[in-house]
C-alpha cells in the first residue's frame, strides 16, 4: 500500500445501485460560461445525467446542494458523454449522449437565479439521430479539416463506422476483418482514426479512404456482408501489440508533435503518427483507466495510469514520478481546472464514487505509547544474548550451501559396476544390430548420516548408452539407514559412444531448527563403465586405415596382465597382438612391439582408436601404480590427424546444412498446406457449390510431401546425432594426443577439453562449429597470440552457423602450430605477453598460402611432430 493517499478535495456518491464506465465521464465548460472552469458531467447505465460544478469551502467538506447544476433521467442507458461544437451556425460547446439506438445532442444553459436558491439549469435537445445498428463507443473532431465545427463517429457493436455531420448523416463504413468492437480515437493530425482489432493490433484508417470507400450496403446480408468487408477499406498502418486495448487517447501538445498512446492490459504504449513505438513500458500490474496530459518538462507527456489495487501512478514518459492511494478502483479518469485550483484529478468508479482530488501527502500523526518504566535485569539479558548467539551458530554451521569436505557429507551415494557382464542382458529396445547386446549391472547405494527429506536420485549416461531406470524416488531417510538400487546400462543406439562413464545424483532436503522444510542439498558419484559393455575380443587384423603409436618408459606389458578380460590365459606371455570387435561392425587392433618400448593402435574408422587407447593408457597407469613405480609416462612423437579429423568435421556439418534445408522445406509446404485448406474450406461454405479445381489433388500430394519430408528430417537428425558421437569420440582422441606430444599439465588438458568440447548436446540454434571456432580463436588472439596487435582484435559476440568449416580448419591448424613452437594454454589475459618470451624464435606468422598447403596434403594429414620435424613415422613396432 502507498505512503501517500490521494487528497480529496470534493467526492459524492451517485444514486443507488447504479453502474457506470469508460465513457461515462467527461469534464468541460458545457454551459459556455466563458470563466475557464470545468464542470462535471456524468451519464449512468440507468439513464440519468449530472452535471456538477464542486466548489467546496475547504476540501473534504460534504457535496453542497448548489454543487448539482443539473440531475435529468433520459429513460435509456448512457453509453458515452462528450462534449464538443456538435451544432451548426455556432461554436459553442454542445453535449452530446451516445445511447444504444439513439445519438442526442443538447445545449446546456443557466439561468440566473432572483432568490437565495441560486442559478437554474436546463437542457435542449437540439437534434437526435436514430441508430440502425447497436452502438458501442464514440469519437468526435474536425474530421477532414473543417473548421469551426465537431463531426461525430460512432462505432457500432457489428464493425461499422457511422459519421455524423451535426445534423445530418453523412455515410457508413464496415471495418475489415471486424470480430469485436475495441476503443477508438480521432488524430487531428492526420485526419484518421485509430482503433485496436480483435487481432491485438493497433490500425489506422484515413478519413479521405473512409469517404471514397464502398459504401456500406444496408440490403446485403450479414453473410454476403462479412465476405466481402475486406474489399471496403484499406488500412493506413498498423501495429501488432499482443494484447488487448483498454483505451485510446491521441494527444498534441504542441503543432510539431503529435502521440497515440494505448493501454494494453500489461503494456502502455507511447506511439507516433505513423505508427512506430515511440516508447512502451511494461506493467507490473492490471491497470484500469488512463489520461495523459501536458508535462512541465519540455520534450515529455505526463500520464496518470489507474489500476484495480487502487493505486493511481503518475508517469513522465516511462519514469515512475508519483504513486498515490485512492479509495476505489476507477473506471475513467479526468484532469481538471476548478476556480483557483488547477490540475484536479477527477475519478469515477463504476458502482459511482465520483471523487475530485489532488495529489500531496497526509502528516503521520501517530505517536509511540509511552514504555513504562522498570529495572533492567542484566544477568536475564546476556544468558538471552548467549542463547540466541547459539542459535545463530547452530543455523549458520547447518545452513552452509557447500559441506566443508567430503567426510561430512550428511548423504554419500556410491556406485558399485559389476566385473562382469550380466549373464541374462538387461537391454530394452535396443537399436544395435548385433545378435545379443550385453549389458552390465550398477549397484548404487546411499547412506545417510541424518534425517533426508524427499530423497530423489537420477541415474545419468551419455547417449547412445541407456540405463533401465534413470529415476528413483525415495521417502524420507531416517538417520543411518540407506537404500539400494540396482540398474543395467546396455547400448541403445547403433553407433559407439564416445564415453563410458555415468553419474548419479541424489537431491534431498535437509531439515533445521529455523527451516523444517528443509534445506536443499545434493550429492553425486561417477562410475566407469567396461570395455566389454561395447565390444568383444576377436582376431586382430594386420591391415588397417588409421594407425597411432605411444611411447612408453617402461617395457612392454604382456596383454595377459593388462587385459585379462580379453586375452585367453592360455596364450600365456606371446600375446602381443589383440583385437576389439565394437558391437557397430567396427574392427580395433592393438599391438606391442617386442624390441622397442611403443604400442600401436591401428583401425579403419578414426574415431574408433579412441576408447582403446584411452583403455590402454588407463590400464598401463594402474598397472605401473600397483609396482610402486611414480616415473612412467606416455608420449605420442607421431602426427597429429587432422586431416582425417577435419573430414569427419566436414561429414558432420553437411548433415546441420540438410537439416537447415529441411527444415525450410517443410516450412514451405506446410505453407503451401495450410493456404490450400483455407480454399477448400471456402469452397465447402460456400452456399452455391463450385468446382473443386483439383484442390483435392493438390492437398493429397502436399500431404504426401510434407509426411516425406517429415520422415527425412528424422533420418537426417538421426545420422546427426551418430555423426557428432563420432566427432566427440575424434575430438577426444585429438586432445588425449596433444596433451601427450606437448606434455600438458592437467589444467592445460582442461582447458583444451573446455575449447574442442564445449557441448554435450548439439543443436540447430548453437552448434559444435561455431562455439568451436570462438573458442579457438580466443585463444590465438590471448595465450597463443604472437603480438599485441592480435589480443586488440574484437571476437564476435554473436555466435551463428557458418557457412563452411574452412575458418574452423584453419583457425585448428594455427592452433597446432603455435602449440608445436612452444605456446602454452593459459587463460590469463597477460600471459600472452610471457609466451613471446618463453617460445624459441617467436611465433611467426603463417601465410594464408601455406595453411592451404597444410591442411590439404594428399593421403596424410598436417603433420606437427616435435622439434618441428614434419616427416611421417613408417616405423612399425
Amino acid at each position: 500500500m502507498s505512503l501517500f493517499k490521494a487528497r480529496d478535495w470534493w467526492s459524492t456518491i451517485l444514486g443507488e445501485k447504479e453502474e457506470f464506465d469508460q465513457g461515462c465521464l467527461c469534464v468541460a465548460d458545457v454551459d459556455n460560461s466563458g470563466s475557464g472552469q470545468d464542470k462535471v458531467i456524468v451519464g449512468s447505465y440507468k439513464g440519468y445525467l449530472r452535471i456538477f460544478n464542486p466548489h467546496p469551502v475547504k476540501p473534504g467538506d460534504e457535496v453542497q446542494p448548489e454543487d448539482l447544476l443539473l440531475e435529468v433521467q433520459l429513460r435509456e442507458p448512457i453509453l458515452q458523454v462528450e462534449v464538443g461544437k456538435f451544432v451548426s451556425g455556432t461554436e459553442g460547446l454542445h453535449l452530446a449522449v451516445l445511447h444504444c439506438r439513439k445519438l442526442c445532442v443538447y445545449a446546456v444553459s443557466g439561468t440566473q437565479g432572483n432568490v437565495e436558491h441560486g442559478n437554474q439549469y436546463q437542457i435542449k435537445l437540439m437534434y437526435e439521430h436514430n441508430l440502425q445498428r447497436t452502438a458501442c463507443n464514440m469519437t468526435y473532431g474536425p474530421f477532414g479539416g473543417v473548421k469551426g465545427r465537431d463531426l461525430i463517429c460512432i462505432q457500432s457493436m457489428d464493425g461499422m463506422l457511422m459519421l455524423f455531420e451535426q445534423e445530418s448523416y453523412a455515410f457508413g463504413r464496415f471495418l475489415p476483418g471486424f470480430l469485436l468492437p475495441g476503443p477508438l480515437a480521432y488524430s487531428s493530425r492526420t485526419d484518421s482514426f485509430i482503433t485496436v482489432s480483435s487481432c491485438q493490433q493497433v490500425e489506422s484508417y484515413k478519413y479521405q479512404v473512409l469517404a471514397f470507400a464502398t459504401d456500406a450496403d444496408e440490403r446485403q446480408d450479414t453473410e454476403q456482408r462479412k465476405l466481402s468487408s475486406g474489399k471496403r477499406l484499406v488500412v493506413d498502418w498498423v501495429l501488432n501489440i499482443g494484447e488487448q486495448a483498454r483505451d485510446i487517447c491521441i494527444v498534441s501538445f504542441n503543432q510539431g508533435v503529435s502521440s497515440v498512446f494505448v493501454l494494453g492490459e500489461r503494456n502502455f504504449f507511447c506511439l507516433k503518427d505513423n505508427g512506430q513505438i515511440r516508447f512502451m513500458k511494461k506493467l507490473d500490474y492490471s491497470p484500469s483507466c488512463f489520461i495523459p496530459y501536458c508535462s512541465v518538462q519540455e520534450g515529455t507527456i505526463n500520464t496518470l495510469i489507474a489500476n484495480h489495487s487502487k493505486m493511481l501512478n503518475v508517469y513522465q514518459d516511462v519514469t515512475l514520478k508519483w504513486a498515490t492511494q485512492l479509495p476505489c478502483i476507477p473506471v475513467s479518469v479526468k484532469v481538471a481546472n476548478f476556480q483557483d485550483l488547477k490540475g484536479v484529478i477527477v475519478t469515477l468508479s463504476d458502482d459511482g464514487h465520483l471523487q475530485c482530488s489532488y495529489l500531496g501527502t497526509d502528516p503521520s500523526l501517530f505517536q509511540a505509547p509511552k514504555v513504562d518504566s522498570r529495572e533492567i535485569n542484566y544477568e536475564e539479558m546476556n544468558a538471552e544474548m548467549k542463547e540466541l548467539q547459539k542459535i545463530i551458530r547452530e543455523a549458520t554451521k547447518t545452513q552452509d550451501i557447500l559441506p566443508e569436505s567430503e567426510k561430512q557429507r550428511d548423504v554419500t551415494v556410491t556406485a558399485e559396476v559389476s566385473p562382469n557382464l550380466d549373464e541374462e542382458s538387461q537391454a530394452i529396445d535396443s537399436e544395435v544390430k548385433a545378435g545379443t547386446v550385453p549389458s552390465v549391472t550398477v549397484k548404487i547405494t546411499i547412506q545417510s548420516r541424518v534425517t533426508a527429506q524427499k530423497p530423489n536420485m537420477a541415474v545419468c549416461v551419455q547417449a547412445p548408452l541407456a540405463v533401465t531406470c534413470d529415476q528413483f524416488v525415495f521417502d524420507d531417510l531416517e538417520p543411518d539407514s540407506s537404500e539400494t538400487v540396482v540398474v543395467s546400462v546396455f547400448l541403445k543406439e547403433n553407433c559407439s559412444p564416445s564415453e563410458l562413464e555415468g553419474t548419479c545424483m541424489v537431491s534431498y532436503n535437509i531439515p533445521t531448527e529455523l527451516n523444517p522444510e528443509g534445506i536443499p542439498r545434493v550429492s553425486q558419484c561417477n562410475f566407469s563403465l567396461p570395455l566389454k559393455l561395447v565390444c568383444f575380443p576377436v582376431q586382430p587384423s594386420k591391415a588397417a586405415n588409421h594407425k597411432l603409436t605411444i611411447d612408453t618408459n617402461k617395457p612392454p606389458i604382456s596383454f595377459v596382465t593388462i587385459f585379462p578380460d580379453f586375452v585367453d590365459p592360455s596364450e600365456g606371455d606371446q600375446a602381443n597382438a589383440l583385437g576389439f570387435q565394437f558391437l557397430t561392425g567396427s574392427k580395433t587392433t592393438l599391438l606391442a612391439s617386442k624390441t622397442s618400448q611403443r604400442y600401436r593402435i591401428q583401425s579403419d574408422q578414426l574415431e574408433d582408436l579412441w576408447l582403446v587407447t584411452k583403455e590402454l593408457i588407463c590400464r598401463l597407469e594402474e598397472h605401473f601404480k600397483k609396482q610402486n613405480c611414480k616415473d612412467f609416462a606416455c608420449t605420442f612423437s607421431g602426427s597429429i590427424p587432422l586431416q582425417e579429423y577435419f573430414e569427419l568435421i566436414d561429414q558432420h556439418f553437411e548433415l546441420r546444412l540438410n537439416a537447415e534445408k529441411y527444415q525450410e522445406l517443410l516450412s514451405e509446404r506446410a505453407i503451401q498446406f495450410r493456404a490450400i485448406e483455407r480454399r477448400l474450406l471456402t469452397r465447402f461454405k460456400d452456399k452455391t457449390p463450385a468446382p473443386l479445381q483439383h484442390l483435392d489433388t493438390l492437398l493429397e500430394g502436399t500431404f504426401r510431401e510434407v509426411i516425406a519430408l517429415g520422415d527425412a528430417a528424422e533420418e537426417n537428425q538421426a545420422n546427426m546425432f551418430q555423426a557428432f558421437t563420432k566427432l566427440k569420440s575424434a575430438t577426444h582422441l585429438v586432445i588425449m594426443l596433444i596433451s601427450l606430444w606437448q606434455k600438458l599439465s592437467t589444467d592445460q588438458t582442461a582447458i583444451l577439453e573446455a575449447t574442442l568440447l564445449p557441448l554435450a548436446e548439439d543443436t540447430q540454434e548453437l552448434g559444435w562449429e561455431e562455439t568451436v571456432d570462438a573458442a579457438v580463436s580466443y585463444l590465438l588472439r590471448t595465450c597463443l597470440s604472437k603480438s599485441s596487435k592480435e589480443q586488440a582484435l574484437n571476437l564476435s559476440s554473436q555466435l551463428s552457423m557458418p557457412k563452411d568449416t574452412s575458418r574452423l580448419k584453419k583457425n585448428i591448424t594455427l592452433f597446432c602450430d603455435r602449440l608445436a613452437k612452444g605456446g602454452r594454454l593459459s587463460l590469463s589475459t597477460d600471459s600472452a605477453t610471457q609466451q613471446a618470451a618463453v617460445m624459441p624464435g617467436g611465433c611467426a606468422t603463417i601465410p594464408e598460402s601455406d595453411l592451404e598447403e597444410r591442411t590439404i596434403i594428399p593421403g596424410s594429414t598436417a603433420m606437427f611432430a616435435s622439434h618441428e620435424q614434419t616427416t611421417k613415422q613408417k616405423s612399425k613396432p
